[in-house]
């Protein structure tokens, strides 16, 4: 139905919202999270679905603005829970979660996320938003656990949702993982500059990649859902180009080559010849780091969404992508895939502690 014709129609449920608003009454419209503790920011009953939330964090120290956290973004995670699971659905570093890497603040929008500052920096703040619908039947439970030395000054949040008298059978749970190769496997070695594209057409085992096996993982769910998404954040320690990565979507236990098969990275986001410093509203770059000074060397944040082409799986599914031509690249990747799904549902990538998530200086 269109969405704007859909608006004037009334709607059979009731609009409600967990915050951090302040129950004296006053203005410290926060909550305070100390190091190693985790903090529930709503704990919700369902039928319900959550259809925004926002938030906004301080780590900054009250006299000493230098002793901040500059990796805050990576050691402060989300987590969330529906219906009573024992393993979180989503869980990921909130920087990550909201679709830029590396620990740095941006401000970008898609359909789904949208980030916003002053300044683009590393540890610095900003507003995170996101817009994806996450239904539930019983219970969603929203967590924040931080990892940090540092304690969160301020924690300011939204988890706005809607109460429904029931939902559908089909309707499935949304899922969010972080994993993370650094780095990866390239065959290059040390000598990552002998990868570009041209060299990499050798004849040979190498440059030529007809499994998949090696390629850089993103999701790897089993169960009936669909896949939405990534964001994909590309620490390239060379100078030239890091794409050229085909993407391949194994579905249902498809031997390769499988059913979605890419020409290249900057393909899959959407863009060609390279990646241009736009964010459109189902792909694009919300975070880019290079002046081009010193060929691609730098980091950037790609992401593609599939809310208008959705991959169905009925029982698993594997999304991967080249890390350069023929898996040649070793570059510190990260990436958050997004999905809906029935339960139960796979942990393919347990998180890392704080220390392994740390982003490489620049």
């Amino acid at each position: 139905m269109d969405a704007m014709l859909d608006i004037t129609r009334l709607k059979p449920y009731r609009a409600k919202r967990a915050s951090s608003w302040d129950r004296s009454g006053r203005n410290f419209d926060f909550v305070r999270i100390a190091p190693g503790a985790r903090k529930v920011i709503a704990n919700l009953k369902g039928p319900g679905c959550v259809r925004h939330v926002w938030l906004t964090v301080a780590m900054d120290h009250v006299t000493d603005r230098k002793k901040r956290d500059p990796h805050y973004l990576r050691n402060l995670l989300l987590r969330v829970w529906w219906d009573g699971e024992k393993k979180p659905s989503i869980d990921c570093p909130v920087g990550d979660f909201f679709g830029v890497g590396h620990g740095y603040v941006a401000t970008y929008q898609n359909a789904a996320f949208s980030t916003t500052t002053n300044k683009v920096e590393e540890g610095g703040r900003a507003a995170f938003n996101s817009w994806l619908p996450m239904p539930f039947r019983k219970r969603a439970r929203f967590e924040i656990v931080n990892e940090s030395k540092n304690a969160v000054s301020a924690f300011y949040y939204y988890v706005d949702y809607q109460e429904l008298p029931a939902l559908d059978d089909d309707v499935a749970y949304l899922h969010a993982k972080w994993r993370r190769e650094n780095p990866t496997d390239g065959w290059a070695g040390s000598r990552p500059e002998q990868c570009a594209w041209t060299k990499a057409r050798a004849k040979g085992k190498k440059g030529i990649n007809l499994s998949g096996k090696g390629n850089y993982l993103i999701l790897d769910a089993k169960g009936r859902g669909h896949y939405v998404g990534c964001s994909v954040s590309y620490h390239n320690l060379a100078t030239k180009w890091w794409g050229e990565g085909d993407d391949m979507i194994f579905v249902d236990g498809e031997s390769w080559p499988p059913s979605l098969h890419g020409t290249g990275s900057e393909d899959y986001f959407a863009q060609a010849w390279g990646m241009q410093k736009v964010s459109h509203m189902h792909s694009g770059m919300s975070f880019w780091q290079s002046d081009l000074s010193r060929g691609w060397r730098g980091k950037y944040t790609c992401y593609r969404l599939h809310l208008a082409d959705p991959v169905p799986f009925t029982k698993s599914i594997r999304v991967s992508i080249e890390h350069g031509h023929a898996n040649c690249l070793s570059n510190d990747m990260c990436s958050v895939a997004y999905w809906y799904q029935l339960e139960p549902h796979r942990d393919f990538a347990p998180m890392p502690p704080a220390s392994k998530r740390a982003p490489r200086p620049d």
